[in-house]
């Protein structure tokens, strides 16, 4: 079993603990829209560009709120479950495509819950997190008015971005740093520069 098909696992054991109305950290989205964005993200061809592209969204949004509507809750964690088929292009990008966005989205179920804590990685999840990690900033942190560093505790740096100006280093593990990139406040991690330039690469964020 690949990492991104242990979390792809994780995150399916999460949601059938689950009511389809619980929250996420995604903001406007319940439980059953986040499984049914992953199965148009998966399965939707027609639909699934508009995750990424503003000019196709609003049918993106409209499938997507088809889907979560239309489909009896357990089908639809089922769909999640199965993975991609055969003719989704994510079906031989799993491997690589999906470890970040099963994570991220695991996370958003979880920590959308009081009393949460990390969950504790082995070293080779750990690792697979450090590569989505800077192309995720590269994404969401590239407008930020500051030279953000993102490490780990050990020193080691995994990405260096935005627009210059005042250096903030956000530090933390592989899957935290990946959260916080995704802009989700929720992450575990420790902030060293100035009290103001650190509030507005947080908000500077475009989160995913």
């Amino acid at each position: 079993m690949t990492i991104a098909q242990r979390e792809r696992a994780a995150l399916v054991a999460t949601l059938r603990e689950q009511t389809p109305d619980a929250p996420t950290l995604c903001d406007g989205w319940d439980a059953r829209d986040l499984a049914a964005h992953l199965v148009v993200r998966e399965r939707r061809l027609d639909a699934a560009p508009g995750i990424l592209i503003p000019a196709f969204a609003d049918y993106t949004e409209r499938v997507q709120k088809n889907v979560a509507s239309s489909t009896d809750w357990d089908e639809l964690v089922g769909q999640v479950a199965s993975g991609p088929p055969l003719y989704s292009p994510f079906k031989l990008l799993d491997p690589i495509a999906n470890v970040a966005e099963m994570f991220i989205h695991h996370e958003d179920v979880r920590r959308a819950r009081p009393g949460w804590e990390p969950r504790p990685l082995d070293d080779q999840t750990a690792s697979a997190l450090r590569r989505p990690v800077q192309m995720m900033a590269r994404m969401t942190l590239r407008k930020a008015p500051a030279t953000v560093v993102l490490a780990t505790p050990d020193g080691d740096t995994l990405a260096t971005l935005g627009k210059g100006g005042p250096r903030v280093q956000v530090t933390g593990d592989p899957g935290e740093l990946l959260m916080f990139a995704a802009g989700r406040d929720e992450a575990r991690v420790d902030f060293d520069g100035p009290a103001d330039t650190v509030a507005a690469v947080k908000n500077s964020r475009a989160g995913l």
